[in-house]
């Protein structure tokens, strides 16, 4: 029997099983066992470590050790022949238990695309072009600010459908899917062995750090591969040098024809008009008002950095979000034009400033409108309450769901 100094000792090891397997999405059986969520066996607890299998299992398998107490059936590796009516009837033996192959290779881009341009129709066409047939997904991130992120994640879709007709059943509208781990965590579950990664030249180190540095613990891949869809150059005109920061800034400044130009010819003038509109109300930006560094960033990388000196914005204990990645943490440390986060999960990432912005807190979402124009619908939060009472015109709603809640 083990004694109570041999249990606390072993206490943290078992942490790190159960944390691993949360991650990953796995039940347990309460005998050390894990499940995915089809019931597929995927490893045990293995003195406090999650031990995952080789490869992936078919049904639900049972664990080595339950295997090897069986009895070993005996081998089936040739075919039986029977006669029948003078015909040899030859049947195959019967499948082997064994794992279950895997859907291969899967290809993602993962985005803000706010608002969609021309040059995201580069990175969607680079990513069917790299699927080579096979299956690629679009994931727009859920990012929504009134700064950066001016479109809702279902207002953004909508048009990206729109404007990229071609990939539009690729586009993916998923409220879980709001960083590229969900995206990878997502598709290994799906059974896929390999996944290539669509990122813009710029973004391909910050991903391959990213994505290699959790594999075989978050998820777990034969292969990632991140492909660049190409450089963009700032100063280009044209594909290459389109970026939704020009656009946000063009609609800040009233500039249609500048606006119209970085749309694909596929949204058609009114409903580009549209969203020229919506970005501009979203925004709550009047020309002179206007600073560039806070909805464009990399468009004013000066001011910018003199804010971030200056300590008005990015400070020790924020909570931000990386437009890339879609991960959010707190700051633990400033550098000369860097942050160091650490998610709730404890995981920890690095972020350029200009690819940053501050997280959508609780605390904002008590306002009955989201944005200007669109009312706050997430459940929960104080926002949803002022935006139901208004909507029905009963001044004590609340009271009158806390006296009636029980029943």
């Amino acid at each position: 029997m083990k004694s109570f100094t041999q249990f606390l000792s072993e206490a943290p090891k078992i942490s790190r099983a159960v944390e691993k397997a949360k991650r990953l999405g796995l039940v347990s059986d309460g005998h050390g066992n894990w499940y995915d969520r089809e019931g597929n066996y995927r490893g045990r607890t293995e003195k406090g470590e999650l031990v995952l299998t080789q490869g992936r299992s078919s049904g639900k398998e049972e664990p080595p050790s339950a295997v090897k107490a069986k009895a070993t059936p005996e081998p089936t590796t040739q075919k039986q022949t029977q006669v029948k009516g003078g015909q040899v009837d030859q049947t195959a033996p019967p499948e082997e238990a064994g794992e279950e192959e895997s859907k291969g290779t899967l290809t993602v881009a993962f985005g803000r695309f706010n608002p969609p341009t021309i040059g995201h129709e580069k990175l969607l066409n680079a990513a069917g072009s790299q699927a080579k047939g096979g299956e690629y997904k679009i994931y727009p991130s859920r990012s929504q600010d009134a700064k950066k992120n001016p479109l809702s994640p279902d207002e953004k879709i909508s048009y990206m459908r729109q404007m990229y007709p071609k990939h539009s059943e690729r586009i993916v509208n998923d409220g879980d899917m709001k960083t590229i781990f969900d995206v990878l965590k997502r598709a290994n579950e799906d059974g896929y062995g390999s996944v290539n990664i669509m990122v813009g030249a710029d973004r391909k180190s910050e991903f391959e750090k990213l994505a290699n540095k959790y594999n075989g613990e978050l998820y777990d891949f034969e292969e990632i591969n991140v492909v660049s869809a190409g450089e963009r150059d700032p100063d280009a005109e044209g594909v290459e040098g389109m970026s939704a920061s020009k656009m946000r800034k063009a609609a800040a400044e009233d500039d249609f024809s500048s606006f119209r130009s970085g749309i694909p010819n596929a949204l058609d003038d009114k409903a580009a008009e549209q969203l020229f509109n919506t970005l501009k109300r979203s925004m709550k930006v009047a020309t002179k008002e206007q600073r560039t560094w806070e909805i464009a960033p990399k468009l004013d990388g000066d001011g910018l950095r003199e804010n971030f000196f200056l300590k008005r914005i990015f400070n020790l204990g924020d909570l931000v979000e990386n437009l890339n990645t879609g991960l959010r943490g707190r700051i633990i440390r400033r550098g000369a034009n860097h942050l160091i986060c650490v998610t709730e999960d404890e995981m920890m990432f690095k972020s350029w400033i200009r690819d940053v912005g501050e997280a959508y807190t609780e605390k904002k979402m008590e306002r009955r409108m989201r944005v200007p124009g669109k009312p706050n619908t997430l459940e929960g939060t104080g926002g949803y309450l002022k935006n139901a009472m208004a909507a029905t015109g009963l001044d004590r709603i609340k009271n009158f769901i806390n006296k009636y809640k029980k029943s």
